[in-house]
């Protein structure tokens, strides 16, 4: 909604044969402070609506970043290497019973 200048004369003119010259200055000052109000108004309804907008998605964004930070250290096949690693049973060598443990052990067979 915009108004001409012709418009605008228009009220002014109308506003002062309305009210009369002497009240003009009072009913600027009170328009002005009905416009300031209701700017701070929207404001702070803007404020709001953006804390209330922001927390959840700030709040789901810092958990993706904590699972995306914990999926970087996560590494399943690291518990298997150090088992495989530490454990002495797991070599092949020793996994061979010794000729002096097993029953089924012949020794050098001469023909």
């Amino acid at each position: 909604m915009e108004l001409s200048i012709g418009e605008m004369a228009l009220i002014a003119v109308a506003i002062v044969v309305l009210f009369g010259p002497d009240k003009l200055p009072q009913i600027a000052r009170d328009l002005g402070a009905g416009v300031r109000k209701m700017r701070g108004a929207v404001e702070d309804i803007k404020t709001e609506i953006m804390k209330e907008t922001d927390n959840p998605v700030s709040e789901i964004k810092r958990e993706i970043e904590k699972v995306k930070d914990a999926a970087k250290d996560f590494n399943p096949m690291k518990d298997v290497q150090n088992d495989i690693l530490t454990d002495p049973n797991a070599s092949n060598e020793s996994q061979k019973p010794k000729p002096s443990e097993d029953e089924t052990y012949e020794g050098p067979v001469s023909r």
